[in-house]
């Protein structure tokens, strides 16, 4: 085994100076900093937030890419508007717009089904598993290293789910040095219950996101179903609302600033850990190229759309989410350079390197951190060919199927053990929903657009970051790119849902011998596809090899000065808490902590996106906010901040009060936050939630479901005014 600086344990790596705004802490963490939380108001015991079997933690779930709750005993899982975007896109149609119109199921059976890969997973366990996955890592090298953590993950894995109605991974925590069996239960039939219209939903558009003041009802209501005998199961009529064994009661109190606030979720990833060298990479290349390629999709599918009012519906979520991408690339960019980043992470990674030099028997692990920085300068020589093959394999959807079906027709020639991650029979449920959803996210000219963007980007890399292979099928000059691309796209079956299907159910050889073009194109590509995944296993070894001993450096110097230790975030359960907080972000200007309906007044402009809906205008114009206007502002609030350390994939997480009741729905940071990936700056990092008072204003008065309030609990008023025509 290699020497190691400081034996690290997530356990020990809790410092008692740890700000109240600052970390997202493993529940594990929680009652180590008991004595912090109560100071910052908490009223229960944190000692039950360690529990994930127990409330509030076992009510929190991860929902589709973001996160959300349970708030009623019968599966109603509440999250945000935009993490349910692909669901309500999915069932609309230019006849059906439920984007534009919004939905509200009157009973069970109006629900609508979710898309078929569309997943609710409710966390049960999570263990520490680092003793079994390094066995047989130790000792080795690069490839062998990544391949021995790999079988030893899948084998934990295996394991797990061999209960049925599991789903389970493994989380590595501190970049290598910690490793955690995750058990969730997944939950397969979900279904729309309440959405409010976009304008509603997304109010402000991209123009307001990342912004504050804000004053959008970025929420949505689901409903999980399982099995007549309880059991995680496909969609089917016979299924039965879940029950969980907890959930959230949203709040009747008012909030006001300097209230303790406290937020659970799975936030995405963070980079805080980095090195010094990464974040100046993140700052002069990543992020620039990163916001470049992304206006260039969005001008391109723009485009393609035209006045196709199909094809917008078709790409309306994919847009929202390049838009979304775009914004926070160039929002991350400002924020570094605002807050001289790279030099702060300079100076802290050399007081660190000092610090170690100055403790006796450190040599190996000098040694392994002069090691990593040569892996990273390795991997930098291929980032922007990495970017656009990222790219053309996410987001043209027949081009991305076909490179999949190719894949899995590979992957299924071996023992399911030695399948890749992401190609074994767990995985095919999710491929298969994958492929069903493609037409509701496609159309021909559009992605033939995409495909000769992006093939035009890789054919003006440099030489060395070009893939020849992928020349030899579409050629190198933009004429040819062109003429291959529509060849490909005349000739296809792909286009065809039942194609796709019969295809994905085949046998290995009938995929590899299609004579369909965009298969044979797929077939041509995968021997370099697996050459340069080959490659990236080669240097993800030796990054999950050495990057331990960083972190145990870095881990003992900021022990040594107080400071808190927390895991990156890698979307595993997190816990952040703070206060309903103002905000100063600049010389003279002040944000408050909540917004009213005011506010949707004062930017409506007629026009998208500030067209506030005929039906919530004149309920604001009335004025009846009945028991959910704020009583110290004397109307209805819309959104609050707070100081929570959040970032992506914190979407969607309920936001609690000292005694655990539900106050707000995460769902945005502001502009000057955006950087908090990286780095955490307690000046201006803030959390944007929608009031929980907002929506049940909307759901009383405005878009009335009071079935769904008397289900949570909620008082029920009903509108005082017959509903406008919108």
């Amino acid at each position: 085994m290699r020497p190691r600086l400081i034996a690290v344990s997530l356990s020990l790596a809790v410092a008692a100076s740890a700000n109240a705004n600052e970390g997202m802490w493993m529940p594990s963490q929680l009652p180590e900093i008991a004595a912090e939380l109560r100071e910052a108001g908490f009223e229960g015991d944190p000692a039950d937030l360690a529990d994930l079997t127990r409330a509030p933690m076992n009510a929190v779930v991860r929902v589709g890419g973001g996160t959300g709750a349970f708030v009623s005993g019968e599966g109603l899982v509440l999250t945000n508007h935009h993490v349910a975007f692909g669901v309500i896109q999915y069932n609309s149609s230019a006849d059906r717009d439920l984007i534009g119109e919004g939905f509200i199921a009157g009973q069970r059976g109006d629900e609508l089904p979710a898309n078929p890969d569309f997943r609710v997973r409710v966390t049960t366990g999570f263990d520490r598993i680092t003793d079994r996955i390094l066995a047989d890592a130790r000792g080795k090298r690069g490839r062998d290293y990544f391949d021995a953590v790999d079988a030893a993950s899948k084998s934990a894995v295996a394991e797990c789910e061999q209960v049925p109605g599991r789903r389970c991974s493994v989380a590595n925590m501190n970049y290598g040095t910690d490793f955690y069996l995750v058990t969730q239960l997944e939950l397969r039939d979900i279904r729309l219950v309440y959405a409010p219209p976009d304008a509603i939903g997304s109010y402000g558009g991209e123009i307001d996101n990342f912004m504050w003041p804000r004053h959008s009802g970025d929420f949505t209501l689901l409903r999980a179903y399982v099995a007549p005998d309880g059991s995680p199961a496909d969609h089917s009529p016979a299924n039965v609302p879940y029950v969980p064994p907890a959930h959230l009661q949203v709040a009747t109190s008012p909030v006001a600033s300097g209230d303790f606030a406290m937020l659970a979720g799975y936030p995405g990833t963070t980079y805080r850990h980095r090195t010094a060298s990464e974040f100046a990479e993140q700052v002069e290349s990543t992020l620039p190229e990163r916001a470049d390629l992304y206006r260039s999709l969005i001008d391109t599918i723009e485009a393609a759309i035209g006045s196709d009012p199909a094809a917008k519906v078709s790409y309306a979520s994919t847009l929202a989410s390049l838009e979304n991408g775009l914004k926070r690339a160039t929002g991350e960019l400002e924020g570094l350079r605002r807050s001289d980043a790279v030099a702060g992470r300079r100076a802290d990674e050399q007081a660190m390197l000092d610090w170690l030099a100055a403790h006796a028997d450190n040599e190996a692990t000098r040694q392994d951190i002069e090691a990593l920085e040569g892996v990273l300068d390795g991997a930098r020589a291929s980032r922007e060919r990495d970017q656009v093959l990222g790219a053309l394999r996410r987001f043209p959807q027949l081009f991305a199927s076909a490179l999949r079906l190719q894949r899995l027709a590979l992957e299924r020639g071996k023992p399911d053990a030695e399948r890749e991650a992401g190609y074994q029979q767990r995985d095919e449920a999710l491929i298969e929903g994958g492929l069903r959803q493609v037409q509701r996210r496609y159309a021909e000219d559009v992605e033939k657009a995409v495909m000769v963007h992006l093939l035009e980007r890789h054919a003006a890399l440099p030489d060395a970051q070009r893939v020849p292979e992928l020349e030899a099928v579409f050629g190198g000059s933009a004429d040819q790119i062109r003429t291959r691309v529509d060849a490909l796209y005349a000739g296809t079956a792909l286009d065809a849902e039942d194609e796709r299907l019969r295809m994905f159910g085949a046998a290995p050889a009938e995929v590899a011998g299609s004579d369909d073009p965009l298969l044979q194109a797929a077939a041509r590509l995968q021997p370099a596809l697996l050459r340069l995944e080959d490659e990236e296993k080669q240097r993800d070894g030796e990054l999950l090899r050495l990057r331990p001993s960083y972190m145990s450096a870095l881990i003992g110097h900021r022990e040594s000065q107080g400071q808190p230790v927390y895991p990156d975030a890698n979307s595993t359960l997190r816990v952040s808490y703070g206060q309903v907080s103002t905000m100063d972000p600049r010389d003279g200007v002040r944000y408050l902590p909540l917004t009213t309906v005011e506010g949707i007044m004062e930017k409506h402009t007629g026009e998208a996106p500030f067209d506030a809906p005929l039906r919530l205008r004149e309920a604001i114009a009335a004025g009846d906010f009945g028991p959910t206007a704020d009583p110290a502002l004397g109307t209805q609030t819309v959104n609050m901040m707070t100081n929570l350390d959040t970032t992506g994939g914190n979407s969607g997480s309920p936001v609690l009060d000292a005694r655990g009741a539900l106050v707000g729905l995460n769902f945005d940071s502001n502009w000057e936050a955006v950087s908090a990936s990286w780095k955490f700056d307690p000046r201006y990092k803030r959390a944007i939630h929608v009031d929980m008072r907002y929506m049940r204003w909307l759901m009383d008065k405005v878009y009335p479901a009071p079935h769904l309030l008397e289900e949570m609990n909620l008082p029920v008023e009903g509108p005082s005014m017959a509903p406008a025509a919108r």
